[in-house]
């Protein structure tokens, strides 16, 4: 059975989403198969933090995981076992509340005893396993570029693996890049049983728009008049264009904010996108433009720039 991924994640119970984002990014870079090459140790350690964040990334899966609804693994947990009463947890104890002696008990009689099925050279058992169960299949790892719309957006791609399969893999809003999604049973098969997919994510730079931290920023190209009188201009926006108004005197540099335009969060909420002014000459000089601007300068010369600058 897996850890507790709050523990994996080094995150308490009231972590809000963000942080717990936050968390798998800084350990999944930290324990990535890239970063440690060879390093069986790092590469576990990444499969602990890549299934922890499909719980707890997960809002659904976290909220049954905190009511024991399911475990650590993702698996339904087991109730109305050891006669604790329809409805009531399972414990490893029997009659009268007493632990029952599992020290020294091999695993496959445990089980064998619980989903009826015989050890090694007794009726049942598979002959080539240990303690009469089959090996699960290896897990598969591949990576799968996606461009910034669909990170923020979410919605479905289609990834092709090695082994000529495809498969229809759920993008979520606010992924990220380097993000690893774990699908469960889609790796090597196995006779116990198919291993998992750790899909990495990646996110392609995106012509119009960038993230600087958790912010989604553009240039926003302005004519010289817009800027001078103001008024209203088209802004792109990863939900289609929109009308925004650039304020009387506006300056290359100045930020304009768009609400809830921007990048998703784990849960789908989305931030702002900034919109930094760029001022844009006309690509031909008019010649009335440059009079008024050299008389300009003569008259009523300025400077943008500050003293030691």
């Amino acid at each position: 059975m897996a850890s507790d991924p709050y523990q994996v994640l080094g995150v308490s119970r009231g972590a809000s989403a963000d942080e717990i984002r936050k968390a798998f990014r800084k350990l999944a870079k930290q324990f990535h198969p890239d970063t440690n090459p060879g390093n069986a140790a790092a590469e576990e350690r990444f499969k602990q933090v890549s299934a922890a964040f499909d719980i707890l990334g997960d809002v659904a899966k976290k909220a049954k995981f905190d009511r024991g609804e399911i475990d650590a693994d993702g698996r339904e947990t087991m109730r109305g076992f050891g006669g604790a009463g329809a409805g009531g947890p399972w414990s490893p104890r029997g009659p009268g509340g007493r632990a029952q002696e599992f020290e020294g008990a091999d695993l496959g009689d445990i089980l064998g005893e619980m989903f009826g099925r015989g050890r090694r050279g007794q009726p049942g058992a598979d002959p080539g396993a240990n303690g009469g169960f089959s090996q699960r299949g290896s897990d598969v790892r591949a990576r799968l570029e996606i461009d910034l719309l669909e990170a923020i957006q979410g919605g479905k791609k289609r990834i092709a693996f090695s082994d000529g399969r495809t498969i229809d893999v759920n993008i979520p809003k606010g992924a990220d890049d380097g993000q690893t999604l774990r699908l469960k049973g889609q790796g090597s098969p196995g006779r116990a049983g198919p291993g998992d997919a750790f899909i990495e994510l990646s996110v392609k730079a995106h012509p119009v728009y960038r993230r600087e931290g958790d912010l989604l920023v553009m240039d926003l190209p302005v004519t010289l008049y817009d800027a001078i009188l103001g008024g209203k201009v088209e802004a792109p926006t990863p939900d289609g264009n929109v009308a925004l108004t650039i304020p009387k005197g506006a300056n290359s540099g100045q930020t304009l904010r768009l609400k809830g335009r921007g990048l998703a969060d784990s849960v789908g909420k989305r931030g702002d996108l900034l919109a930094r002014i760029i001022l844009q000459l006309p690509e031909t000089i008019d010649p009335d433009l440059v009079s008024f601007a050299e008389r300009w300068r003569k008259d009523r010369p300025y400077s943008p720039r500050r003293k030691g600058g």
